[in-house]
């Protein structure tokens, strides 16, 4: 009778024991996800990254024999380049014109250039910008004054987005340099992964590995592939018609189609500016050319992103779009890879028969 109350002593021991265990150990994983939060976004890109390079880092494995922080460091160094050559001459350029403005304004030469009658006949907002642009024209003094408001406003949007395009090129400088580390490293980190995927998922753990795997890599192709193959094409059409600012023109596209809207959008008002300016012969033939190049994503997306898929072409699809719109630019890959394994999960309990 007497053992009783010990046992039951024994017992509040050990459970309280066990709890406070349990919050010191939540505590020090809550902790370390604060601590690690602010890195979750590069950190991501990064992984995406080494996963989609990987099979560019094995061939240049075989080139330099072996050599793997040679390799990674050639792919780390080559995307740097790639993204910040031409955003430091960007940003460059820009702070030059704005000096050159300035300089132009404070001494009273800026000039602007009368506006083509055409631009008149331009739908929707032909009529207004024909106006404002006469009115700097003629007399900028009193142009600015009328448009005061509409300057200021564009202009804080203006470094707002520059603010914003500086912030997402330092993420992705970091993810870059993530990814180099990672393929570098490639053959711990798939070691580690598969540990801890076999201890969360058990002997399904490979399977959904590959799962994930290609996912990336098919909305790499599908979705990045396909926009900068369109940026690439419309960009050629737009310099060679002669379309002014046929880089920003091109530079939309792709922003459009990473978001999987049509380049379509921005062919439409450029042919409508060629006609203007062209004569119709050559017009039409640009246009055939334009919007050849601006729907050429209906074919190049199955092709693309449904070849070798794991799961139906339309689940990585719905996936990256879903995700896109919760998460932003990083949801196109991580809301593709949730539906296919969910897809995958489903079609696993769907078929598991229960008799056995």
């Amino acid at each position: 009778m007497n053992n009783k109350p010990e046992n039951d002593t024994s017992f509040e021991k050990k459970t309280i024991d066990i709890s406070i265990k349990l919050i010191l150990i939540l505590l020090l994983i809550a902790w370390s996800i604060m601590i690690i939060l602010p890195f979750a976004t590069p950190l991501l890109w990064g992984i995406i990254l080494a996963i989609t390079l990987y099979p560019l880092y094995q061939a240049l494995l075989k080139l330099f024999k072996g050599k793997k922080g040679l390799a990674s460091s050639v792919i780390t160094i080559v995307l740097l380049s790639l993204l910040l050559v031409p955003t430091v001459l960007l940003i460059s350029s820009i702070l030059n014109e704005a000096k050159e403005l300035k300089a132009s304004l404070d001494n009273n030469t800026l000039v602007v250039p009368p506006p083509n009658p055409k631009v008149a006949e331009w739908p929707i907002v032909g009529q207004k910008l024909f106006d404002a642009w006469k009115l700097l024209s003629t007399n900028l003094e009193s142009g600015l004054v009328t448009y005061k408001e509409q300057i200021l406003t564009i202009g804080q949007k203006v470094a707002t987005s520059l603010q914003g395009v500086v912030s997402n090129i330092t993420m992705f400088s970091l993810a870059i340099i993530i990814s180099g580390i990672l393929l570098a490293f490639s053959e711990a980190s798939s070691k580690a992964t598969s540990v801890f995927a076999k201890k969360l998922l058990g002997d399904k753990s490979e399977e959904y590995g590959k799962v994930v795997v290609q996912t990336i890599r098919n909305v790499a192709k599908g979705i990045l592939g396909v926009a900068f193959i369109q940026f690439l094409i419309m960009g050629i059409c737009f310099v060679l018609a002669g379309v002014p600012l046929a880089g920003l023109w091109a530079l939309l596209v792709f922003l459009l189609a990473l978001i999987q809207l049509p380049g379509i959008i921005v062919a439409l008002p450029v042919i409508v500016y060629i006609y203007s300016v062209k004569e119709p012969f050559p017009a039409t033939i640009w246009a055939i050319l334009i919007l050849i190049c601006g729907l050429s994503d209906n074919v190049l997306k199955p092709l693309l992103m449904g070849k070798g898929a794991p799961v139906p072409m339309v689940v990585i699809f719905l996936g990256a779009i879903g995700g896109f719109v919760l998460s932003g630019f990083i949801g196109l890959f991580t809301g593709a890879i949730v539906l296919s394994l969910s897809y995958k999960l489903t079609g696993m309990w769907m078929n598991e028969n229960p008799n056995q």
